[in-house]
């Protein structure tokens, strides 16, 4: 499973999954991605195993990235435990994912091949996601940029 080595606090507050990603929402690496279209905690044994159905569809041939790492603790008190005494005890860790955000990425494969494993990965993950290549995924990102009067300058 995926977890941090080691973290500053122990314990967090549940936080806010309002707005859309501003960081992650572009393909950098692969020519196809798997994008979020709906707010969630991604647990880290969701994510591996979204890994594995994705690695072996394409029979390890090409290459995956994982865009998403799981470094958010959440806490559980036992059950049938009175209120007080505290938080609870960290039972897991979560990706925080916003919409448009990349989780997975592929590359080195045939697009069929791609898009296939990506979908089979999809149906592991709780969140709705969508299968974009990097052309739409990077050339929508730049056209909202423009639009906010973000300046695009070659200097």
């Amino acid at each position: 499973m995926l977890m941090p080595k080691r973290v500053k606090y122990r314990k967090q507050f549940r936080g806010s999954m309002a707005g859309k990603a501003m960081r992650g929402n572009q393909i950098t690496h692969g020519t196809y991605g798997l994008v979020a279209t709906e707010p969630c905690w991604l647990k880290s044994n969701q994510i591996e195993a979204a890994r594995v159905a994705l690695t072996r569809y394409i029979k390890r041939g090409g290459k995956v990235w994982i865009k998403v790492f799981p470094d958010k603790p959440v806490t559980a008190k036992p059950a049938e435990t009175r209120m007080g005494s505290g938080k609870g005890t960290t039972e897991y860790w979560v990706a925080v994912i916003k919409p448009g955000r990349v989780l997975f990425e592929i590359d080195g494969v045939a697009e069929a091949e791609a898009k296939e494993a990506l979908r089979l990965a999809m149906h592991k993950l709780p969140c709705k996601c969508r299968i974009a290549s990097k052309e739409e995924v990077n050339g929508a990102v730049n056209a909202a940029q423009t639009a906010e009067g973000g300046e695009q300058s070659e200097n």
